[in-house]
């Protein structure tokens, strides 16, 4: 099998210490040459001053695709499409268009009086400017707000239908989980091989199981186990990498080519487990790297 592509998704710095964080874990990563690397948004868009800047921060000095998020939370049509503006004014030619969590507090996602209503709504705005590869999310587990069997899948559909390019699935813990999706995927009519898998490498179990409880997530009996046995032995990090390089592995056996790695902002897991898939450092860059 030939090296996979990559992406890698980072989250804008609150902190000194953050910025740190932040600015090591590009340095690490972009010599492996991804094809994008994305930047989120806080929960209630709280993130996004940072975010921007953050973005233009790589765009301009690291040399890698950025992936802007872009969420309907919190905002006005008016002032998302600003943002919107200043990303094509920078030269940004890819974002990420979501939904978005609502703020801490809030019981569910209500949409602003003169905002997007829904992600939907979002990418079309974005489709008539004709300036973005659009990337959405996936939902290969059920959505925390799904509303039954098959729901994910048609809005899904629908977010290709308002112009999205391809979408990056929420993380999950077995290979079959990503090739059922893809099957009904494309039994609904979207082209499975625009949906990227989103791979999250587990660096502390106990943090990663939480968040996939709150995320819809569904964990495997035996992750449980094997990490138990891995926390006793002093072997998590170990294990984590090994998981996610089989994960990827047997996806790739499946035909994927495509990999979108979430990256917590601590590389060297996600550089490890993309040395093992074969992706390499060029040679010109390897002391930078």
């Amino acid at each position: 099998m030939s090296a996979p592509r990559v992406s890698f998704e980072f989250f804008p710095p609150q902190s000194l210490e953050g910025s740190f964080r932040l600015w090591e874990t590009v340095q690490a990563l972009a010599p492996l040459k991804p094809q994008f690397v994305s930047v989120t948004y806080g929960a209630g868009g709280t993130t996004r001053k940072l975010t921007h800047e953050a973005v233009e921060t790589i765009h301009n000095h690291y040399g890698v695709n950025v992936a802007a998020h872009l969420t309907c939370v919190d905002a006005t049509r008016a002032e998302t499409m600003e943002i919107v503006d200043a990303y094509a004014k920078a030269g940004v030619t890819e974002i990420v268009a979501l939904r978005g969590d609502p703020p801490k507090g809030q019981g569910g996602f209500t949409p602003h009086p003169e905002g997007f209503a829904n992600s939907c709504e979002l990418i079309e705005a974005l489709a008539s400017r004709a300036a973005f590869t659009i990337r959405v999310g996936a939902y290969p587990d059920p959505h925390p707000e799904s509303q039954g069997v098959g729901h994910d899948i048609r809005w899904l559909k629908r977010k290709f239908e308002a112009g999205a390019d391809s979408a990056i699935t929420q993380f999950f813990f077995e290979a079959e989980t990503f090739f059922r999706f893809r099957d009904e995927c494309d039994a609904a009519g979207i082209d499975g091989s625009k949906i990227i898998p989103g791979i999250l490498p587990i660096e502390k179990w106990a943090g990663v199981r939480r968040f996939a409880e709150r995320c819809g997530a569904r964990i495997p009996a035996w992750i449980d186990e094997a990490f138990e046995k891995a926390v006793r032995d002093d072997r998590e990090e170990l294990l984590g990498k090994a998981l996610a390089t089989e994960l990827c592995t047997a996806l790739m056996e499946g035909g994927v080519q495509d990999f979108h790695f979430y990256t917590l902002n601590k590389p060297h897991l996600t550089r490890d487990i993309c040395h093992a898939l074969g992706v390499q450092t060029p040679a010109h860059l390897e002391k930078v790297a």
